[in-house]
């Protein structure tokens, strides 16, 4: 296949796979499911930042404090842009926006104590920016290798889908149906396959931008992994869940480092 195929195809089946795993999840409210996921999620972004991502940006780097650059820069915006999400629409001690597991466990059978859609809205447009940005790091990776381009698209997934359930609560405390809620995350998953398809013709002209792109991209699954993903499992200091988050962490690693041997380098 072609590298835009690739692009797009990861695009698609990325938004729709999460969309629908994380729809069940939410609508079931299974928070020990959500929980196993994201202990795999954090093994898949940390193995894909330090086993693909930042290999593939030294191998690009004419020196390596080029690479290093972009990764604390990354880190930056990353906390920066996160910073403005929460002050606009966090305003309690506990804020349930970028956690789905206590979103999940806080949320009753039937609960009608919404805000009118006021954190729902805020909650899509940040998801938009968001996928869009997945978009741009999967192309940027299908246009170095397709291996981690595949790779890549795995690790979006995996974390995709625990912030899409969070999303879909969320929504549902709002005051949104079902319907509404699953529409409105379908919609918004469409600005990953926007970002990469853009990102693909934009890195076709200006390809000295993919090195900064790779920079970022790791940058954004670590700190995803250890900034948003990681103090959720703090809350369970027992060491019957501390075994079993290690055990998934690894296996996340363990996972990308074996697609990485079944699809060799292009």
């Amino acid at each position: 296949m072609s590298t835009l195929t690739w692009i797009i195809a990861a695009s698609l089946l990325g938004g729709v796979l999460s969309l629908m795993l994380a729809a069940i999840l939410a609508f079931k409210a299974r928070v020990s499911w959500l929980s196993i996921l994201i202990s795999y999620a954090i093994g898949a972004l940390l193995g894909v930042a330090f086993l693909n991502t930042l290999p593939e940006a030294l191998e690009h780097a004419d020196n390596p404090t080029q690479v290093t650059v972009f990764v604390l820069f990354g880190i930056l915006v990353f906390f920066i842009l996160e910073k403005l999400v929460l002050w606009r629409h966090c305003h309690v001690a506990d804020c349930e926006a970028h956690d789905p597991l206590q979103s999940i466990a806080a949320t009753p059978a039937n609960h009608h104590d919404h805000d009118h859609g006021r954190s729902g809205i805020m909650v899509i447009v940040g998801d938009t920016f968001h996928n869009f940005v997945d978009g741009i790091l999967i192309a940027a990776s299908f246009m170095v290798d397709v291996q981690l381009g595949i790779v890549t698209s795995i690790a979006i997934i995996a974390h995709e889908i625990p912030q899409e359930a969070g999303d879909f609560i969320i929504l549902l405390n709002s005051g949104y149906t079902r319907r509404m809620a699953f529409l409105m995350n379908l919609l918004s998953s469409f600005a990953t396959l926007v970002g990469g398809v853009l990102a693909y013709f934009m890195l076709n002209e200006m390809d000295f931008l993919i090195l900064p792109l790779l920079g970022i991209a790791s940058a954004s699954m670590i700190y995803v992994a250890m900034s948003d993903l990681i103090p959720g499992l703090h809350k369970r200091p027992e060491i019957h869940a501390t075994i079993q988050q290690v055990i998934l962490i690894l296996l996340g690693i363990a996972s990308i480092w074996m697609v990485g041997n079944i699809f060799p380098h292009t």
